[in-house]
């Protein structure tokens, strides 16, 4: 199902002390409200196919996290906490107390710093394609592989490392936008949001989340393991799998309708 453009609403939020935020909202202003953080180097189109499965009685925010997209790319700020830090300001300059948070990849570990951070902010806790650390062997051959990346990045670079995140075939036409807006983060800030990546750790925080969380895993995963899955339903509190068979890291490009129906429900339920 494409997402009908009508539907959604762009926007740039100022941060106080921050980056200006661009950011796409769809769904009732005032409906409850969910907070989408991407993953990397993606934007917000990255929950695209999912918003077109989501109930319009939500309000469905989604930024491009600093750096990413179309928002600003000041010179430093890409750990992490800076990028909790930015969800929380964001939420503030939209006047929306608390919010369902859902991320994907790095915005999980954005996401769970927000649930450590500012608990009271957070509804509920959804991570899609979590894993137990930012740094793992995969992603420390990234690391390696990103040393000697030109600026701009070279097309056949994104595309390799976007395919290489995904098992179900996607729409082509959809694929082509996700790497055209990942050539959007300049090559610097591959590195640099990598290395905040990497440096992550909140295994000894993870209890301190209150939230209940919903984890969204697909079997054939190939940068985070169950073995992660497992640990981290074991670490934070209230926390429980939904296993996704035959889909890669990507649950929200690969099988958007069950995602949606999966937020949905976890939203009805708690």
């Amino acid at each position: 199902m494409p997402l009908r453009a009508e539907r959604v609403r762009f926007g740039h939020a100022p941060l106080v002390g921050g980056p200006r935020l661009h950011y796409a909202e769809q769904g009732d202003p005032r409906g409850e409200p969910i907070l989408f953080l991407h993953g990397w180097p993606d934007s917000w189109f990255s929950f695209s196919r999912v918003w077109a499965h989501l109930p319009p009685r939500y309000r469905a925010l989604a930024i491009d996290q600093r750096g990413f997209g179309d928002s600003e790319r000041p010179d430093s700020g890409y750990a992490i906490a800076d990028l909790a830090s930015d969800a929380a300001a964001f939420l503030d300059a939209m006047e929306i107390g608390r919010a369902t948070v859902v991320g994907h990849s790095m915005g999980s570990f954005v996401a769970r710093r927000v649930a450590e951070a500012y608990a009271a902010r957070v509804a509920r806790l959804v991570l899609i394609g979590s894993g137990w650390s930012g740094s793992n062997p995969v992603t420390r051959e990234v690391q390696a592989e990103l040393g000697g990346l030109p600026d701009p990045v070279p097309i056949e670079f994104a595309r390799q490392f976007q395919s290489s995140t995904i098992y179900a075939p996607v729409a082509p036409e959809f694929f082509e936008r996700i790497v055209s807006e990942s050539l959007k983060l300049p090559g610097r800030l591959w590195r640099a949001v990598l290395e905040g990546i990497l440096a992550f750790d909140d295994r000894d925080q993870m209890s301190q989340i209150r939230a209940r969380t919903l984890l969204i895993w697909g079997d054939r995963d190939a940068l985070f393991p169950r073995e992660d899955q497992d640990r981290l339903v074991s670490a934070i509190p209230h926390a429980r799998l939904a296993l996704y068979p035959e889909t890669g890291h990507c649950p929200n490009w690969e099988r958007p309708g069950r995602v949606a129906a999966d937020l949905d429900a976890f939203i009805q339920e708690t």
